[in-house]
């Protein structure tokens, strides 16, 4: 019997299963959506709660104890300063696990694990939108130029192919 026994072993040694799950929590941390297999995905909600419940109390010693599963300096000020904050007035619950279906090679059940309260993306300015519709004008006009003299650009051999077609005449069957 398996009394007082929590958590799945995943066909892992105890060292790789922790790394694992460290690094996977700091991806989850940093990104805040990830893709893996669905008994990861369920193993690993039980420590990103903890660590945003940590996060939430926001005392030094909280710190400590996050940094113990998160590494990363950079994840972990933005795990204090704004994931904490967002998750103040939540009383659990700060993960969500969505069945994606089925992976190909393996046929193993994939899951997004993600944060409920997700930060808004933001919109990109309509000026890059404008520049991305202009480069690949400026990309055909520069290919043009980049040919060199006694080949033409492709372009170039796309519009005389046409020509040619337009100017043979069909053979009719008799």
């Amino acid at each position: 019997m398996k009394h007082r026994i929590a958590g799945r072993r995943l066909d892992r040694t105890t060292e790789h299963r922790t790394a694992m799950f460290k690094n996977m929590v700091t991806s989850l941390l940093r990104h805040e959506r990830i893709q893996t297999t669905a008994p990861k995905a369920k193993e690993l909600r039980r420590i990103a709660d903890k660590v945003i419940t940590l996060a939430k109390k926001g005392s030094p010693h909280a710190r400590r104890q996050a940094y113990r599963q998160v590494r990363d300096v950079e994840v972990l000020n933005k795990l204090f300063e704004t994931i904490g904050p967002r998750f103040a007035r939540r009383p659990g619950g700060y993960t969500r696990i969505i069945r994606v279906g089925r992976r190909v090679g393996d046929n193993a059940e994939l899951a997004v694990i993600e944060l409920t309260e997700r930060a808004p993306v933001e919109a990109p300015p309509a000026k890059k939108a404008e520049e991305k519709a202009e480069k690949p004008k400026a990309k055909a006009a520069a290919s043009r130029k980049a040919a060199p003299a006694g080949k033409p650009a492709p372009a170039e051999k796309a519009e005389k192919a046409e020509k040619k077609a337009a100017k043979k005449p069909k053979k009719e069957k008799a």
